[in-house]
C-alpha cells in the first residue's frame, strides 16, 4: 500500500445514460494509489472503462462519484500539469514538427525567453530521434514520426503526470516496438509519473512498474494489480530473456481470458432473461 500517493483515485465512478435512457455505470468504485515517478499501465477488455478513467484523469470527463487527486489537489478540469498522448497526435499538418511542439510550450511557458522555449522543443525532438526533421511539415511525416512529435510535445510541457491512451495502437509492429524503446528512454531520464491505457500485454509488461487489470463492465473496477520487478533501464531483448517475463504474461492473459468468459456468460444469462420476459 502506497501511504502517500502522488496520484490517488479515491473510489471514482462514472455513470452514462444508455440509448433507452437508463443509467449505465461504466466505472464504479475505482480505487488506485500511484507513487511519484511510477509508470502504471491499465489493461482490460474493450469497453471496460480504461479510457474513461484516463479521460477523467485528464479532466476531460467529469467524475460522478469520488475524486482524483494529483499532488494532493483535486482534479476538476483539464490543465497543463497533465499531458496526454493519444493514438493520433493531432498535429497541425501545415506546421513543422518544431512549431507543433512550440504551440504547447508557448501556451504553458508564455513568459520564458523565446530561445529558451525553442531550445526546450529542440531538446525533446532530438530525444525522440527527430533532430534532423524538426523543420519538416507534419503532413510530410510518417505515422511513426508524427507520434514521436506527440511524445516530444508531451514531455516538453514538463507535466506532473503523463497520460498515454493507446499511444502506439495505430502503428505497425516494428514501429511500435521502436517507439516503446524511445518512450522508455525519455521517461527514464525525466521520471515523470505516467499512466498508460493499453490492450497490449507485452507493452504493459515492458514499460510498467505495475499493471492494473480492470474487470469487464458494467461497473468496472480494479480486478488485480501485478507488480513488474525488472530493473531499469530496460531493453526489450533483455527483458524477454527473463523467465519471469513469461510468468507475468501468463498471469495477465489468464485474467483477461477469465474476464472474457465471465462477460460471455453474463451476456448469455442476460439474453435468456430478456427472451423469457417476452413469454
Amino acid at each position: 500500500m502506497i501511504e502517500k500517493p502522488y496520484l490517488h483515485f479515491s473510489g471514482i465512478s462514472k455513470i452514462f445514460t444508455d440509448p433507452k435512457g437508463e443509467p449505465y455505470p461504466a466505472v464504479e468504485g475505482f480505487e488506485l494509489r500511484v507513487a511519484k515517478g511510477e509508470f502504471v499501465s491499465i489493461i482490460g477488455h474493450s469497453g471496460c472503462g480504461k479510457s474513461t478513467v484516463l479521460m477523467m484523469t485528464a479532466g476531460l470527463s467529469e467524475v460522478v462519484i469520488g475524486g482524483i487527486f494529483l499532488d494532493d489537489k483535486l482534479i476538476d478540469e483539464a490543465g497543463p500539469d497533465r499531458a496526454v498522448v493519444f493514438q493520433s497526435p493531432s498535429l497541425l499538418p501545415w506546421l513543422s514538427a518544431l512549431d507543433n511542439v512550440l504551440l504547447g510550450v508557448n501556451r504553458v511557458y508564455p513568459h520564458a525567453a523565446k530561445e529558451t522555449r525553442l531550445d526546450l522543443c529542440k531538446y525533446y525532438l532530438n530525444k525522440v530521434g527527430l533532430g534532423k526533421d524538426i523543420h519538416k511539415k507534419a503532413a510530410d511525416l510518417s505515422n511513426g514520426m508524427k507520434q514521436r512529435v506527440g511524445i516530444a510535445r508531451a514531455f516538453a510541457l514538463k507535466p506532473k503526470l503523463l497520460l498515454l491512451d493507446e499511444p502506439f495502437g495505430m502503428l505497425d509492429s516494428l514501429t511500435r516496438a521502436d517507439l516503446q524503446e524511445v518512450l522508455l528512454e525519455v521517461w527514464n531520464t525525466e521520471k515523470i509519473t505516467a499512466l498508460m491505457v493499453t490492450h497490449d500485454v507485452d507493452e504493459a509488461i515492458f514499460l510498467s512498474d505495475r499493471v492494473v487489470m480492470m474487470t469487464s463492465g458494467p461497473s468496472a473496477c480494479v480486478g488485480d494489480i501485478l507488480p513488474i520487478s525488472f530493473a531499469r533501464p530496460r531493453h526489450k531483448a533483455q527483458v524477454m530473456e527473463q523467465t519471469s517475463y513469461y510468468q507475468y504474461r501468463e498471469h495477465l492473459i489468464r485474467f483477461l481470458e477469465d474476464g472474457k468468459d465471465k462477460k460471455a456468460a453474463h451476456g448469455m444469462v442476460s439474453s435468456i432473461g430478456d427472451g423469457a420476459s417476452h413469454f
